[in-house]
């Protein structure tokens, strides 16, 4: 997990291939065992539990900055006491490394 969490994101535009499922599934290995690929392997997700509404938003805004320091923005859906986060490279329609770092990133966060 350090790895990726310590790499940063490269401005992705297009004009490159998403990974395999293969590839998917090792970068998979490389960060927190509750992200998930999803079943046509072009998006991972992890849904995040917290006591209420303000670790909730904390959690989100957390996300924000760096989705925002890295140029690489998740989807969230947000409740009470949990934030779903997905993650795909939308330019090529699919996964890129991009992806693995910021979910490394946001375990990290947690980690500490």
């Amino acid at each position: 997990m350090t790895e990726l969490a310590d790499k940063h994101c490269v401005p992705c535009e297009g004009g490159v291939q998403p990974l395999s499922r293969e590839e998917a599934e090792r970068y998979l290995k490389k960060i927190a065992p509750d992200w998930h690929l999803n079943a046509d392997a072009k998006q991972i997700h992890k849904d995040f539990k917290f006591k209420g509404f303000n670790a909730t938003m904390g959690f989100v805004n957390a996300v924000a900055w760096i989705a925002n320091q890295e140029g690489h923005h998740p989807d969230l859906e947000v409740g009470y006491n949990h934030c779903l986060v997905r993650y795909s490279t939308h330019a090529i329609g699919g996964l890129s490394e991009n992806d693995y770092i910021c979910a490394a990133k946001i375990d990290k966060l947690l980690a500490k």
